[in-house]
């Protein structure tokens, strides 16, 4: 009895994906990645360049930073003393500022000689230098419903709150979170 020999089969040359299906599926990739972007920048994360020297040391003049838009958005965080935030200015909303939030709405605040104090106590700030304090003082104020107090780190040259009052609930749109640029400088805001 003689073995099965079978044919080997045929072998198929792998013909080219025409251009027009590469392209098509190019352009679909392309959109998703744009609309993916545009999800993530409109309503979680967005890049912002921190422009001036208010917010020195922990933030200094052209880094590149993260904003968490999302929690302030939906409401998964409230906006909280300590909190770095970007709003729009209230003198004129066509320009973004970046602050420490210092009193939020049923506070007093008052400022003696530099000294920062909220409801009578005074408030530890590490993230202030001696070399950047000032000696200015504020008289006494309670922070409206709805409305922030905030102010510079760098005191001494800071246009904020003690300016200009408080800022609107409604003008707050992230928090400060991850310094992406300068890479030496890469890693969390707080």
């Amino acid at each position: 009895m003689e073995p099965d020999v079978f044919p080997p089969p045929p072998v198929q040359e792998a013909t080219p994906r025409p251009y027009a299906r590469t392209g098509i599926a190019w352009l679909r990739d392309l959109g998703l990645s744009v609309l993916i972007a545009l999800v993530v920048i409109l309503f979680l994360y967005q890049p912002v360049k921190v422009e001036g020297t208010s917010m020195m040391p922990a933030l200094v003049d052209q880094e590149r930073i993260f904003i968490n838009k999302f929690a302030y958005r939906f409401g998964i965080t409230g906006v909280a003393r300590g909190d770095t935030v970007v709003f729009y200015f209230p003198g004129d909303t066509s320009k973004s500022y970046i602050k420490r939030v210092i009193g939020v709405p049923g506070d007093t605040v008052e400022i003696r000689r530099g000294t920062v104090l909220v409801n009578g106590a005074e408030i530890r700030e590490s993230y202030v230098p001696e070399l950047y304090r000032d000696r200015l003082s504020l008289d006494r104020m309670k922070i409206p419903d709805g409305e922030y107090f905030v102010m510079g780190d760098h005191r001494s040259a800071s246009n904020d709150s003690r300016s200009w009052g408080t800022v609107p609930r409604r003008y707050i749109y992230g928090r400060a979170v991850f310094v992406y640029w300068p890479l030496d400088r890469l890693g969390s805001v707080d």
